[in-house]
């Protein structure tokens, strides 16, 4: 787009001495407009989430007895969200303000239900869990927070505040998972969280993992600690740093109790506690052990009785086994598992109490209503009312999305795979809903694909419904239009319950499938080889040798030592990344979980191990992404947050991977990366999804700035280039889509502008895409009208912005429409607003930003929605043309009715009698039966239009509206209905303008001679 900058200069006067040095000394002292900085430049970009509105998981959830309404549930990837109409809506409160996704605590003070913790981190060690920054306090339900500390525990696994002074406060951290550290233990505060004290401490391998308070004494404490640690490949669950503890003097003390009578020997994993708030002697615990189950003790923890060893109440223990006793009934409790497990016999038999989604984590329980309840879950939160007979649904966006693929179909789509939820497609944007000047920012429209939760979703790029998607044990071919699907894997061999080592092809539990862009478009994907399918599926050819380590430390047995676990997850020694060159068709990269990168340049006939040599060994290969402008050019994001080490990994090569540079600077020392990606028209334009946000780089990764504007702190996991926009998946807010990458493309060419600037707006679509117009402002513009003129230079749209603009950035929206019809105040139609105009034609409009002292301008390229397929150009002259044609006519409807009630007003404010007074009635009662064909004066209520016909303004609106849908020429039903409601319309017009031309001049005569003033 071409663009300039017009300055108005001021007209020249003659020069005079004395004022010309006023006037120099005035202009010295005003303020200097500083240069627009590259930050305010793309100020005023705008994230916009797109959904799925389906719930990702969540461990923490709480309540409090004096609000009933009222309840908060941390996202692990999310941040915390509240409802205060029993769980109908939720809202998130700590965007913004936190500096981490993973709330794995969350507590409200019982003495003031305003004061709320959370803290930070996941405690349930899954493989995609995510680290926090420690506690967050807010003092009033939600709205502001700030920052207690702890930073550097990672994990906040419980919360627990003394039930009359808000600022003691307590908070169980389980640490780093992936690494040993001495920030573990309980901490306490006595000050708000001002200050801490460890007040418990086991090893720097075990952090406490449950901590209880007892209701009926807060000085009494129970808390458990767990020696766990994870690796990518590997969970450790158990060890000597596990044990039980008690306190009777607030935590100033612990005597343990991890072998008192009644209690298993051996190893002990994973422990949880909770004292019944019915009986504060009772004391529930579920155990991870050899003997491993529920356990009860009813002298205060003295001594304990083994109550029952269902493996369901003690399965996978790292990622559940906690307890909730109920607060009334001393012998009903709850274990959260797989399922919501009950008992009312004291723990002998347990049932399920059937909730929204499986692998439940958290429960809270009104302490004087046990029937009021909130639970957390992987599927979010549900609230019960009714002791769990029924739940509140989980439609809020915290979905965890693994990757990002997207569609080729107009407007796009994008999808992935949900954790602990199936495969799933959204569209970019609302198209039903643009309809006008209205623009969805959110919805939540999904499809359901195939596969499971971590699988890759693979979308033909030239057959659009045709899907590919893996899962564990699985890969399918889902032909959606129609509705077959098939597995299509390359090797169909189930594996379950097995160490790595012992497989002949090692799956990733989220494996690559990556179709090449190149026709006839190729399929890959990997294990610890790179498999190829030229027939979309039907057959499979492995075209490399194991580009693994492979090293055998790696590949063992995962879960030990009381109970294995290998279900997928740590699989280990496998392809994680698969790139093909969108230039040569021959040119593969691949990048291993374990830390090689490969390369082949003739399409799998040969390798070349080209690992940047400063990798350390096992940084995950998380995505590599092969530039679209130099096939010799790639990038790599890379981590090593799993193996305790949580700096940036990012590298570009010009040289097909012979050599690499780092590219991490600007990036804070803990933002490490999941993905990158280059833009598809403007080389060296970089995306980085990190764990905290989305970067962006100008310079081919030189430096990195901010991208998130808007965005909530939350992992990046997936980026993708589409047209003008830049589309995200990420792990706990589901997706995302940043239009106004057409700004971000100028600036990399151009850099941040030394003035005022109107960026090259990308081209917009009619009914689909509006017209972004981005603007930035180096000092402040105290009017501010936007114009929009044809090839002609008829302005077809005037926006104007009555308080002006300040200095910054600015986005600025065009509906692609021209001016509406001309409208009155509270008026009533069945008609859509004519105030909304009819759109304009496909081509290039002149954009002018009048700002006073200054104009800037610009080109804004329209085109027709491609779906539409070629439509003849008179076609669409003919419906423009008719269109305006009717929104003038009902301009003119509608000036009419106000030119009558103003005139009206005007008679009625004159005191008269006789004659003349029978004369203003005349005219009166003449304009006003005018008024009453061009408009429905009965209407005083939206539904009045049900009772008294519509009149002439809304039949014409009524028909603009129709002549303006869809691109085509109108046909002839709509012709002759417009010619007809055109001859009313004069035909009233002719009678308004009688009765002006001759009634009114007669009351004017009659008005003089009594001497008044006549009547305009």
């Amino acid at each position: 787009m071409a663009m300039t900058i017009v300055q108005r200069r001021a007209p020249r006067v003659p020069a005079i001495a004395a004022a010309l040095v006023l006037l120099l000394a005035m202009l010295a002292a005003l303020p200097v407009a500083a240069a627009p900085s590259l930050e305010d430049s793309y100020a005023m970009l705008k994230w916009r989430n797109v959904g799925p509105h389906r719930g990702g998981r969540s461990i923490a959830a709480a309540g409090h007895p004096s609000r009933p309404f009222e309840y908060y549930f941390g996202a692990v990837g999310g941040g915390l969200w509240k409802t205060d109409d029993g769980g109908t809506r939720w809202r998130a409160v700590t965007d913004g303000q936190i500096a981490s996704s993973s709330v794995g605590a969350v507590a409200i003070a019982p003495s003031n239900p305003d004061i709320v913790y959370i803290g930070m981190g996941e405690g349930q060690l899954r493989a995609n869990v995510m680290q926090g920054d420690g506690v967050y306090r807010s003092d009033d339900a939600g709205k502001t927070w700030r920052h207690l500390g702890l930073a550097k525990t990672r994990t906040i696994t419980a919360i627990r505040v003394h039930p009359r002074n808000p600022d003691i406060v307590y908070a169980a951290a389980l640490g780093d998972p992936f690494a040993d550290n001495e920030d573990r233990g309980v901490f306490r505060s006595r000050d708000g969280g001002r200050s801490w004290t460890k007040i418990l401490y086991r090893s720097p391998k075990a952090g406490a993992i449950d901590l209880a308070m007892d209701p009926a004494d807060p000085e009494t404490l129970y808390a458990t600690t767990w020696q766990v640690y994870r690796k990518a490949w590997q969970l450790w669950s158990g060890g000597p740093g596990s044990g039980i503890f008690k306190s009777t003097n607030g935590g100033d003390t612990w005597t343990e109790l991890t072998r008192n009578p009644g209690l298993p020997a051996g190893v002990l994993g994973k422990i949880t506690i909770a004292p019944s708030p019915a009986d504060p002697r009772r004391v529930w615990a579920n155990v991870e052990a050899e003997a491993g189950g529920l356990y009860r003790s009813d002298d205060a923890g003295a001594t304990w009785t083994y109550i029952n060893g269902d493996r369901k109440l003690w399965q996978r223990s790292f990622y559940f086994l906690r307890v909730r006793p109920d607060p009334v009934d001393r012998d009903t409790v709850y274990v959260l598992s797989f399922l919501l497990e009950k008992s009312t016999d004291a723990g002998r038999n347990f049932s399920v109490v059937r909730n929204r989604h499986s692998d439940v984590h958290d429960l809270w329980i009104d302490p004087g209503n046990p029937t009021r309840m909130i639970v957390a879950d992987d599927g979010g939160a549900s609230v019960s009312v009714n002791g769990g007979r029924s739940w509140t649904e989980q439609d809020v966006p915290t979905a965890q999305i693994y990757r990002l693929a997207t569609t080729s179909s107009f407007p796009f789509q994008l999808c992935g795979a949900q954790q602990d939820n199936s495969t799933v497609c959204v569209p970019s944007r609302d198209v039903e809903d643009f309809g006008g000047p209205r623009h969805v920012d959110t919805f939540g429209d999904f499809t359901t694909i195939a596969g499971s939760e971590s699988g890759y979703v693979a979308p033909h790029p030239a057959k659009p419904g045709l899907f590919f998607v893996g899962e564990t044990n699985g890969l399918v071919r889902h032909d959606t239009a129609r509705g077959q699907l098939r597995d299509v894997q390359p090797w169909p061999y189930t594996v379950m319950g097995q160490a790595a080592a012992t497989m002949k092809e090692r799956w990733n539990w989220s494996y690559p499938i990556v179709f090449s862009g190149l026709a006839p478009h190729p399929l890959y994907a990997g294990s610890q080889h790179l498999w190829r399918s030229l027939d979309e599926g039907r057959s499979w050819t492995k075209i490399s040798p194991d580009l693994t380590r492979a090293d055998p430390a790696t590949l063992g047995e995962t879960g030990g030592p009381i109970r294995p676990d290998q279900d997928g997850p740590e699989v280990y020694g496998t392809i994680f990344t698969i790139a093909p060159s969108p230039r040569d068709a021959q040119l593969i990269w691949t990048g291993s979980d374990d830390g090689l990168v490969h390369v082949t340049s003739d399409g799998g006939g040969s390798w070349h191990n080209v690992t940047p040599a400063d990798l350390p060994v096992h940084t995950q290969i998380s995505f590599i992404h092969a530039s679209a402008h130099d096939p010799a050019v790639a990038y790599l994001a890379a981590n090593r947050y799993e193996q305790g080490d949580r700096q940036p990994f990012l590298y570009r090569t010009a040289d097909q991977g012979r050599s690499w540079q780092r590219i991490t600077a600007g990036l804070a020392p803990e933002d490490f990366a999941h993905a990158i990606v280059e833009d598809g028209e403007r080389p060296g334009l970089l995306f980085a999804g990190i764990e905290h946000g989305v970067q962006v780089s100008f310079d081919a990764g030189a430096r990195w700035q901010r991208l998130s504007l808007n965005l909530p702190d939350t992992h990046v996991s997936g980026l993708k280039v589409v047209g003008d926009e830049l589309a995200i998946s990420t792990h706990g807010r589901s997706f995302w889509v940043l239009e106004g990458l057409s700004t971000l493309r100028h600036l990399a060419a151009s850099g941040a502008p030394a003035a005022s600037a109107l960026f090259p707006p990308a081209p917009a679509v009619l009914d689909v895409v509006p017209a972004r117009l981005n603007v930035v402002l180096d000092r402040p513009a105290a009017t501010a009208t936007l114009t929009l003129a044809d090839s002609n230079g008829a302005i077809v749209r005037t926006i104007r912005l009555p308080r002006g603009l300040a200095a910054g950035g600015h986005g600025l929206t065009w509906d692609l429409r021209h001016d509406g019809a001309t409208v009155f105040d509270n008026m009533i139609l069945e008609a859509p607003d004519p105030a909304t105009g009819p759109k304009v034609l496909p081509g290039d409009y002149r954009a002018t930003l009048d700002l006073g002292d200054r104009q800037l301008t610009g080109t804004v390229k329209v085109m027709l929605d491609p779906r539409a397929g070629d439509v003849d150009r008179a076609d669409l002259a003919a419906q423009s043309a008719l269109a305006l044609k009717l929104r003038d006519a009902v301009s003119q409807a509608n000036q009419t009715v106000i030119a009558v009630r103003a005139l009206r007003g005007r008679l009625s404010a004159l005191s008269l009698t006789g004659s003349t007074a029978r004369l203003r009635q005349g005219l009166m009662d003449e304009i006003s039966a005018v008024e009453a064909m061009l408009y429905q004066v009965r209407n005083q209520s939206p539904k009045d239009k049900i009772a008294f016909p519509i009149q002439l303004n809304d039949r014409l609106a009524a028909l603009m509206a129709l002549v303006d849908q869809g691109h085509g020429a109108p046909n002839a039903a709509q012709v002759a209905v417009y010619t007809e409601l055109r001859r009313e319309l004069d035909g009233a017009l002719a009678r308004y303008r009688t009765a002006v031309e001759t009634r009114l001049p007669a009351l004017n005569r009659q008005l003089e001679r009594a001497g008044q003033a006549p009547v305009s």
